[in-house]
């Protein structure tokens, strides 16, 4: 067996899922190499719980900085995961029962390894709900399944975004302008349930702002610019990182935020901007974008991370 105080388990997709150029957890995993830990890379359908242990079935990886044959496996093997210094949970989401179970599980080792971010409060956290603790930063927002009031609030804006409370990536959000389609917005409350609505912020074509946030601190953001004509700047929905800096303002709201993440045990965290607002996004459950703030400033906030667990 490795030695225990050097393995990192990493909860995620499949390896084949990874790239490169964009993947935030490779970066974590290549700096935490860096630093002599051995990375154990399992997902959320290989844990079993048996008479108290917990363990998932995975592989231990060793990645390479390079395009190609970018890591390599070792034969499939059964970790007891408290036997890691660390957890990472890196699954992306959507936070579905199958995330939620997965918290269930390592909640059962939060007193014996460090997990990134704690499961208790990931499970507690509802991305987009917890931005309501923020409503002054907000542009006007409501939660809601109702359509009368899905109604009231576009009668009122005239132009609305609508999101699914457990959207991720920029999937299912909808701008409703022109005349709403009674048929149609009963079919999108029907598949996604609850949702936020908020005023439609017309800058938002100019690109959001990402933040980072580790350890309760500001550590840094990139403006993630949309393909034209459209209003969605998630990197995976073809959106574009370029360099940036937070205003005064951005600043004061980031930090009354990450003081909050941190009181509620939460280390890594993304909260996104337009206009000055938030905009309901508070990343926890799988951050992304350190790769492209590292290509755009030279800044490697993989060992701010690190740093901030180990030292």
């Amino acid at each position: 067996m490795k030695n225990i105080n050097k393995i990192i388990a990493v909860q995620a997709d499949s390896l084949n899922s990874i790239n490169i150029c964009t993947d935030t957890t490779f970066l974590l995993c290549l700096e935490a190499q860096r630093r002599g830990f051995n990375i154990f890379w399992y997902q959320t359908s290989e844990i079993t719980l048996s008479n108290k242990k917990v363990a998932a079935k995975g592989y231990f990886v060793k990645f390479f900085d390079r395009s190609k044959n970018f890591y390599v496996k070792k034969n499939k093997t059964e970790l007891n995961l408290a036997t890691s210094k660390y957890i990472l949970i890196r699954q992306n989401p959507p936070f579905d029962m199958e995330y939620i179970n997965s918290t269930l599980y390592l909640e059962k080792l939060i007193s014996k390894v460090k997990i990134i971010n704690n499961p208790i409060s990931i499970r507690n956290i509802s991305e987009k709900f917890y931005s309501s603790k923020f409503f002054k930063y907000m542009p006007p927002t409501i939660y809601t399944k109702d359509m009368e009031e899905i109604y009231k609030f576009y009668n009122k804006y005239k132009k609305i975004v609508i999101k699914p409370i457990h959207g991720y990536a920029g999937k299912g959000v909808q701008l409703l302008k022109n005349k709403i389609n009674k048929k149609k917005l009963s079919s999108y409350l029907k598949k996604y349930g609850h949702v936020m609505v908020q005023k439609f912020l017309p800058e938002v074509n100019k690109g959001d702002k990402r933040v980072f946030i580790i350890k309760g601190k500001v550590c840094g953001a990139i403006r993630r610019v949309p393909l034209k004509g459209s209003i969605l700047s998630n990197i995976s929905q073809g959106g574009s990182a370029v360099k940036t800096i937070l205003n005064f303002k951005e600043k004061k709201i980031s930090k009354v935020i990450a003081k909050d993440l941190l009181k509620n045990n939460i280390y890594f965290a993304g909260i996104d901007f337009v206009s000055n607002y938030i905009i309901g996004d508070i990343n926890i459950t799988s951050p992304t974008g350190l790769p492209q703030y590292k290509e755009l400033t030279g800044k490697d906030l993989s060992k701010v991370f690190w740093d901030g667990l180990i030292n």
